[in-house]
């Protein structure tokens, strides 16, 4: 059975989650992780529930999301994967920011492992990668069947959605993502954002004021 824990961390407010299984094999995805008590926190809760972190997953590649990429790689020497749409992306974060007041970002040296559509899997449970851009061009989501969750980034939040008013975003194709693929899924599912409150697709579906199902 998957577990699963937030972080809301940076200026941003953006949701870490932490995904893992009953042998304590584990999954970061989205580190924000912006500064030294940030990284204490997160090492932290690995550290006393016995966790073994296992990769980086990554739903797009914004500042607020990939604030603690290198940080996590080198602690656990872990590898990461992105879809290849948003490696351009993470290299722009290197550029702007500064600008943000994080001058101390770098990015990892090593490559992110690509993933497109399919599957990927955490020892036995198994996610179907669900490629929804719009709030980025290759922005992702992790839908877990199983377990009726979905870890949806910054597409869908509690009655709202991504913004797309940044470099790569398209409000029609962020509209058809989540018409197409995630309100296909089935209503009782979880939506956890990269953003707020958790979410499930009946409620956004009849409340959603931006894209209703």
């Amino acid at each position: 059975m998957i577990q699963q824990q937030a972080f809301t961390f940076n200026p941003f407010q953006e949701n870490t989650w932490i995904l893992s299984n009953e042998s304590k094999q584990a999954i970061i995805m989205d580190p924000g992780c912006s500064n030294a008590a940030e990284e204490n926190i997160l090492s932290k809760y690995i550290s006393e529930n016995e966790l073994i972190p296992a990769a980086v997953w990554l739903t797009h590649c914004h500042i607020d999301h990939v604030l603690g990429l290198d940080f996590c790689i080198r602690k656990w020497g872990i590898p990461y994967y992105l879809h290849p749409d948003e490696k351009p992306a993470l290299k722009a974060v290197e550029v702007y920011a500064p600008a943000y007041g994080f001058t101390n970002f770098r990015l990892p040296e090593t490559e992110g492992l690509v993933l497109n559509a399919g599957e990927i899997s955490l020892e036995e449970d198994v996610f179907r990668i669900l490629f929804v851009p719009g709030h980025s061009p290759g922005h992702i989501a992790f839908y877990h069947a199983a377990s009726a969750q979905i870890w949806a980034g910054d597409v869908l939040f509690r009655e709202s959605i991504g913004r797309t008013d940044l470099p790569g975003g398209d409000h029609g194709q962020l509209e058809k993502s989540i018409r197409e693929k995630l309100y296909t899924l089935a209503p009782e599912t979880i939506v956890h954002s990269g953003h707020g409150p958790d979410t499930s697709i009946g409620h956004e579906k009849r409340h959603n004021p931006f894209v209703r199902g």
